[in-house]
């Protein structure tokens, strides 16, 4: 193949393979006619159904930064040749959502429908979409295009898009204008390439987390290259923190978890952790000092992170993808003695993120979660910030 055609992003097939690999192996051309009346046949028997058309969606949004949540409608575009139409099923609550409608991060667009962790049934597809069919599962994470030329996105890292990431809501739409619209409502019309395939026989309501909480745990564990044996810290452990737990123990890191709540500590052990402390355990954080391989810090807020990179050994990092602010307490010479990085990581790109799902999959991993009606966000949020959730709500969109 040319060089031209390698330097063009990756493409994977339906089934998750390598599309450059799959064409090189020849196989593509024997499959060519099939897959081509395949396409045609589905591409005219949905363009009648109307599914692909412009349509008017119930949503729920924030109107303020109190967090009052209230039914709201909203236009979805029309689907283009390369789109997937996805009737949402579950969306849940990440810390995030809070934190935009609060304006933490800036003051928000209202009316404000956030929502980046959705599953749900796709129902229409374009005429040149190949990685889906109707009546599939597909999810939809963080974000829902790039520019997809730039040396990133080139990288498989859409995020981090030179030429800016659309992000799933709150985000400017550069296809339909205005600000994107999230996972808090019926239904998405999204870039084939941005949405996720889910594994069949999965907790759906449980994997809508994967989509933000999963892989911003996931991408350290294989970026810093966790590996069997290690010993791994967990900082907190909410939304993010539970999955970090149930994902690093599946790769058979040895998991300490570091909590302010007491009903925390029988729950970590059950999620695979082989110890839990409380942060006020002075006497049990001080015997693992110069113990941890790695280490990651999934609180929200700021606040004193010296004394957890007092517990790495030397040469190791402690990752922080809760506190996007300004980071607390990092003492230069302490760092330096030790040679110890404090490293910030968000979520991940596409490709990773389909990682984090087949690998749930693979060893039966979901969130655990709490159920909850539309009419409950705004409750469900409060609990968020108070740190009562056990451990993600999951919205039933259905219900709306």
């Amino acid at each position: 193949m040319c060089q031209s055609c390698n330097d063009k992003p990756e493409t994977l097939t339906r089934e998750g393979a390598s599309r450059r690999d799959f064409l090189r192996s020849g196989a593509v051309l024997a499959a060519a006619p099939v897959a081509t009346s395949m396409i045609a046949a589905q591409a005219a028997a949905q363009t009648t159904n109307g599914t692909l058309a412009e349509s008017k969606v119930q949503a729920w949004a924030a109107h303020d930064t109190e967090g009052n949540f209230a039914p709201y409608t909203i236009s979805r575009r029309a689907a283009g040749a390369k789109d997937v139409v996805i009737e949402i099923m579950y969306s849940s609550i990440c810390h995030s959502d809070v934190h935009t409608y609060k304006g933490d991060w800036g003051m928000p667009h209202f009316p404000l429908v956030p929502g980046h962790e959705m599953v749900g049934r796709v129902v229409g597809t374009g005429p040149e979409v190949t990685k889906f069919r109707e009546g599939d599962i597909a999810g939809v994470g963080t974000m829902v295009d790039s520019c997809g030329t730039c040396v990133n996105c080139l990288a498989d890292r859409e995020q981090n898009c030179l030429n800016g990431t659309t992000f799933t809501y709150d985000s400017a739409d550069k296809i339909s204008g205005g600000v994107t619209y999230g996972g808090y409502s019926r239904k998405i019309v999204v870039k084939e390439e941005f949405a996720l395939r889910i594994p069949p026989g999965v907790d759906l309501a449980g994997f809508a987390p994967l989509l933000c909480a999963g892989i911003t745990t996931f991408s350290p564990i294989n970026h810093w290259n966790l590996q069997h044996g290690q010993r791994y810290g967990v900082i907190g452990m909410g939304g993010l923190g539970h999955l970090a737990v149930k994902l690093a123990a599946a790769k058979g890191a040895e998991v300490v978890v570091f909590t302010t709540s007491e009903d925390k500590i029988a729950d970590a052990k059950r999620f695979g952790a082989a110890e839990a402390y409380l942060w006020s355990d002075d006497a049990a954080i001080g015997r693992q000092m110069g113990t941890f391989d790695l280490m990651l810090s999934t609180v929200p807020v700021a606040y004193p992170m010296q004394p957890f990179l007092n517990l790495l050994k030397l040469d190791k990092t402690l990752v922080n993808v809760g506190a996007l602010f300004e980071v607390q307490g990092a003492q230069g010479m302490l760092m330096a003695f030790g040679r110890q990085s404090l490293a910030g990581s968000l979520t991940g790109g596409i490709a990773e993120t389909q990682r984090v799902i087949d690998f749930a999959a693979h060893h039966g991993i979901a969130a655990t979660y709490e159920m909850i009606t539309p009419d409950q966000i705004g409750t469900a949020c409060e609990k968020v910030v108070n740190k009562e959730a056990r451990y993600r709500y999951v919205i039933d969109m259905t219900q709306v």
